[in-house]
């Protein structure tokens, strides 16, 4: 019910509704984008932000043939540090990064010991001596013949280019196999040895440490047997 005033009574005036604060991150959405000429201005209105300003980011290159483009790949900078350590003798580093260029999205490779006698030139009891002394300390694994698994966290192919869907008219398309999958697999399937399931590197820098202590040891031991010689040539 509508109030009247009285007799003699003024009527009251009508309020106007108070002005609600406007929420500008909500109002910019239908603003049209203006430029920006004064920086300092921005950082006045925004006083609780930082305000940065970033360089443009170049492309990231790889070196790669045309008929086969270069999908996203990581490897283990800690696994490269100690391998170059650990390995006296060529031929296995050799071995470990031919695998390591052979893999497949998923980190498969596909390569059977006579094709990696041959790209390496060796012979292939030599190739296949080199490839267990490799899967002894868990760094590559056999899933069949000719198929062979590179443990994920030392080195890991995440995608593959599809040859082919370039010309379909279309963009590039890649496979994708998510790392976490690839390690859930492997930790599930126990026939798989421990060190496979489980990789670390610690059995090689304990390695490395004792080889290092045995070489000063020898080489301590050859400077003794010097000082002895003189000693007796002297007298």
């Amino acid at each position: 019910m509508a109030f009247e005033p009285g007799e003699g009574e003024q009527p009251s005036p009508r309020r106007e509704p108070l002005p609600q604060p406007a929420d500008e991150a909500l109002q910019a959405w239908g603003r049209p984008l203006a430029p920006v000429h004064d920086l300092d201005e921005i950082a006045r209105r925004y006083p609780g932000r930082r305000l940065t300003l970033d360089s443009e980011r170049a492309q990231l290159e790889f070196y790669g043939r045309p008929e086969q483009p270069n999908a996203f790949a990581m490897d283990s900078l800690e696994f490269f540090f100690l391998i170059a350590q650990f390995f006296r003798e060529a031929l296995p580093l050799r071995l470990v990064l031919l695998l390591i260029a052979c893999q497949r999205a998923g980190g498969r490779i596909y390569l059977t010991q006579e094709e990696m006698a041959t790209v390496l030139d060796v012979a292939r009891t030599k190739a296949s001596e080199a490839l267990q002394e490799i899967m002894s300390h868990g760094i590559v694994f056999k899933v069949k013949r000719g198929v062979y698994q590179f443990n994920p966290p030392f080195s890991y192919r995440v995608a593959e280019f599809i040859p082919g869907t370039e010309t379909a008219g279309g963009k590039s398309e890649y496979r994708r196999v998510e790392q976490c999958e690839t390690i859930s697999e492997i930790r599930q399937d126990a026939t798989l040895p421990d060190l496979v399931r489980f990789p670390s590197l610690e059995h090689m820098r304990r390695a490395i440490e004792e080889l290092r202590a045995e070489r000063a040891a020898q080489r301590a031991q050859r400077r003794r047997n010097r000082a002895e010689r003189r000693d007796e040539g002297t007298q």
